[in-house]
């Protein structure tokens, strides 16, 4: 079957298995740029919590959708999709090749897929459910997911409220379940798709994702939390890292327990995220060091394209000796 010219590379994978590690090194030897998936890393303020790549890190890559919102801005997986197939079309002027990272699944499925419509709701509905998430709690509402829509439960981040009561909202409002609404007919996109995923073993992302909390301790999350609690009830900041650090604040519990919830909380996100991603049958598993492996099934893909001789892979470049 011919390939089409244009090829978007994606690499998904659960948080801390290394995404951005690899795709830039593999945006320096395709000398490519980079579109951003994360839907954290969207902030300007989300730096260290959010794990956004510092310039040494990038190597001159250029990134597209890092770190360019304010902290109070609302962005949807939509409108990131709308805007990055704009930008493909931009930078697919001049590129064979470009690639897309992140663990936002949904994201990522609508800049590849497309997203459902879904009917306007009332607003009353929404104001309900924020009446019931003050009252009553968080639990209640994810106990309220699980009866009405399982699948969804299943893969949602049971610790976002306004996840919980988007699909919620849906599922009252249509009387249909959230994760059914949002299985649209495959939208067709001008490019070729090819899917990395990155695994490993639990132990050893359980560690990876330690050591990553301990670290990002140490940069200064607890000073980026405390300059970002005035806007803690935002969307954006309804996030991993920055939610247990904000109940330190409040005085609900130690720094030591806050920071024993980041990790148990990132290691049930990263659950749920390996869920999300091994429904897709689309995608191809690798470990996050196999970056020979990762390159040959590119190159099996692609076939014979070659970068312009203006394109060459750096001299210097990890992976300029692995026949592009």
């Amino acid at each position: 079957m011919p390939t089409k010219r244009k090829h978007l590379i994606v690499i998904v994978g659960p948080t801390a298995i290394g995404k951005t590690a690899l795709s830039i090194q593999l945006a320096e030897t395709l000398q490519t740029e980079i579109l951003s998936a994360d839907s954290r890393q969207f902030y300007r303020d989300l730096v260290i919590g959010s794990a956004q790549p510092t310039q040494a890190e990038m190597k001159g890559i250029p990134h597209h959708f890092l770190a360019f919102l304010p902290i109070q801005a609302t962005y949807t997986a939509g409108r990131f999709a709308q805007e990055a197939l704009q930008k493909l079309d931009t930078l697919f002027t001049h590129q064979d090749i470009v690639i897309a990272t992140g663990g936002s699944g949904l994201y990522l499925k609508a800049l590849c897929e497309g997203l459902a419509e879904i009917p306007p709701l009332s607003p009353s509905l929404r104001a309900t459910l924020n009446t019931h998430l003050a009252e009553k709690g968080l639990p209640y509402l994810t106990q309220l997911l699980a009866e009405k829509d399982p699948n969804y439960y299943n893969i949602v981040d049971l610790h976002n409220p306004n996840r919980v009561i988007r699909a919620l909202e849906v599922c009252l409002g249509t009387g249909q379940p959230y994760s059914t609404l949002r299985k649209p007919a495959k939208a067709i996109r001008p490019f070729n798709i090819i899917t990395i995923g990155l695994a490993q073993d639990n132990p050893l992302l359980h560690k990876r994702i330690d050591l990553r909390v301990d670290a990002m301790m140490e940069q200064g999350l607890l000073q980026e939390a405390e300059k970002l609690y005035p806007y803690k009830t935002t969307n954006a900041l309804q996030t991993l890292g920055y939610k247990e650090l904000f109940g330190y604040m409040d005085g609900a519990y130690s720094l030591t327990t806050a920071i024993n919830h980041i990790k148990t909380h990132t290691k049930q996100y990263a659950k749920k995220q390996m869920t999300w991603f091994k429904k897709d049958k689309n995608i191809s598993w690798f470990g996050p060091y196999d970056l020979p492996q990762v390159q040959s099934h590119i190159n099996q893909i692609i076939g014979s394209w070659q970068p312009p001789a203006t394109l060459a892979p750096k001299p210097n470049s990890p992976l300029s000796k692995l026949n592009l």
